[in-house]
Parts: C-alpha cells; sequence; structure tokens
C-alpha cells in the first residue's frame, strides 16, 4: 500500500552551511518523523504563494500546521501585543489559506501549537494575545512544567489518545473565541481550552502541545489513517 502524502509546513529562517548564511525553508525533522512512523510520507511545505493552496491539496492526503512564532494580531482584528516575538505575515498568509482549503476540500488536518491557533483563526475564531495577563499567572508559560490535559472522550482527539494527558507544553497565546464549527475538546485544570476538532470534517484537530516529540504517536497515526 502506498503511504500518504502529508504536507508539513515550514518557515523561512536564516541558516548556516559551511561559509554561507541563507534564507532556508526550516522544519524541524521530529514532524516528518512522527509522519513517517504513522506510515505517511512526508512533505515540507513552504511558505510561499497562497494562491497555489488549492494545488498542493490537490496532490496531498493530509496536513500539519506546525508551531512556530505565534499568529499576528492582524490576521483576526487583534492587536499585536509587544511582549510577543514579530508576526510573520508571509507565513501566516500561506498557512491560513491552505488551512481553509483543506477544511474545503475535506483533507485531514493536524494542527499543533500555532498550528492549533492557526486553525482557530481559519475558521474565524481569535486568541488570547497575552496568557499569563489574563490569568494574573504564568503558570502556562512554564517551559518545563508537566500539566495534566483532560480530553473528552468521545471526541477524535480522546479517540486518538484517550481521556487525559501529560504534557509540557509553554505557551503565552491561547484560544479566546472559537472558530465557526470548531468545538474544545480538551482543557487544562483552569478551562483553558488545549485541543479543538472541527465538527463535521473527517479529523480536523488541533492541540496546543506538541505530539512530535512525545513517546506517542497516536495523533500521527489518526491523522495517517483518516488520510487513507
Amino acid at each position: 500500500m502506498s503511504r500518504p502524502l502529508i504536507g508539513i509546513t515550514a518557515y523561512f529562517e536564516a541558516a548556516r552551511w559551511d561559509v554561507w548564511v541563507r534564507e532556508a525553508v526550516l522544519s524541524p525533522p521530529a514532524y516528518a518523523k512522527a509522519v513517517e512512523r504513522a506510515g505517511g510520507a512526508p512533505v515540507v511545505l513552504p511558505p510561499l504563494n497562497p494562491h497555489a493552496v488549492d494545488d498542493y491539496v490537490r496532490g496531498l492526503r493530509g496536513v500539519v500546521l506546525t508551531g512556530g512564532v505565534e499568529v499576528g494580531g492582524a490576521a483576526y482584528g487583534g492587536e499585536q501585543d509587544e511582549r510577543v516575538p514579530a508576526a510573520q505575515p508571509q507565513r501566516d498568509r500561506f498557512e491560513l489559506a491552505l488551512a481553509r482549503a483543506a477544511v474545503r476540500a475535506e483533507v485531514p488536518i493536524l494542527g499543533i501549537s500555532r498550528g492549533m491557533h492557526l486553525l482557530n483563526v481559519a475558521q474565524g475564531g481569535t486568541l488570547i494575545p497575552w496568557l499569563p495577563e489574563m490569568l494574573e499567572n504564568d503558570r502556562h508559560a512554564e517551559p518545563a512544567t508537566p500539566h495534566r490535559i483532560q480530553v473528552s472522550v468521545s471526541s477524535k482527539l480522546g479517540k486518538a489518545v484517550g481521556d487525559h494527558v501529560e504534557v509540557v507544553a509553554p505557551h503565552t497565546q491561547s484560544v479566546r473565541r472559537l472558530g465557526t464549527g470548531l468545538l474544545a475538546v480538551a482543557w487544562a485544570d483552569d478551562q483553558i481550552v488545549e485541543g479543538i476538532e472541527l465538527q463535521g470534517h473527517r479529523f480536523a484537530v488541533g492541540v496546543q502541545w506538541h505530539p512530535e516529540r512525545g513517546d506517542d504517536n497516536g495523533l500521527f497515526d489518526a491523522l495517517v489513517e483518516a488520510a487513507r
């Protein structure tokens, strides 16, 4: 059986090899390795022309919206908080168009961290620009503190990972208003949304944490199974 092609979003950054420093398309290898372990064929997608996304979607069987710099406030009609790293508008435009095209085409989607936020914004949702200020604490931003996430067992996410998961997932932004058709399906103990999915779609799931960094490949298995 042929492996389904799974697109993995990437970003432009300066990279060095030998004596050269050039702009490069970068993607942490953990995403591609997780897709391959699940039986998919990973393909890295450079954030170029948003008008080409329909061509991408026609050739792909699934999409991973990866982590990285937070979605810029301009993408959802908000202000850019000065405490957040500068937005990457080119990447935002490309990935928003890609997410919307994948939703229209019923192509399976897994959004990870920034990717969850991107999926929410693509569906018309908004974000909390600086979570520590709203909560009056920075517990979600702690880089090495695990916390327990409760998951709806009836959701696609719950079927992939079970009714709870322990994660280390520092973040300073979060979902505020859910986009059209999206449901919250996972929560921290303070009710901050940690997982979402799109009703009626074959598989469109977003999570706040990074499953590609853990030992449980269940979410990628579920993505690739839906892609088949």
